[in-house]
């Protein structure tokens, strides 16, 4: 099997893991983290639902003019910032994190740790 073939289905298999044990409710939303090579998204998404109730990424308008680079751990803080900010203003305080299947580490820990700065409990 080939190297790159293997390490999206090891990815795929640690997501899967994470997503069995977790979901997310109307008062607790899941922040659901995805990251590119350029750019990184957080989501809140009430799973009952099937919804989302706000979202937040580098490429948002109120960060892009500011971001020279939307893949680093600059970009990653700005956007928990963000997030928790759009929380508030749902009336969110509380969230199960979701971190994609990647170590917290890096961009993940940098973008929970802007978003628990920023009044998010998880």
């Amino acid at each position: 099997m080939r190297l790159i073939k293997k390490k999206r289905l090891n990815h795929q298999r640690r997501r899967g893991r994470v997503r069995r044990k977790i979901s997310g409710t109307g008062a607790r939303p899941r922040l659901a983290v995805f990251r590119s090579l350029k750019h990184i998204y957080a989501q809140l998404i009430n799973d009952e639902l099937g919804v989302t109730v706000a979202e937040a990424s580098s490429l948002s308008p109120e960060l892009k003019e500011n971001l020279s680079n939307g893949g680093n751990i600059a970009a990653a803080e700005s956007v928990g910032t963000l997030i928790a900010q759009k929380a508030k203003q749902e009336g969110i305080d509380g969230v199960v994190f979701d971190r994609g299947g990647h170590l917290y580490h890096g961009r993940i820990k940098a973008l929970a740790e802007a978003a628990r700065a920023g009044g998010l409990k998880f």
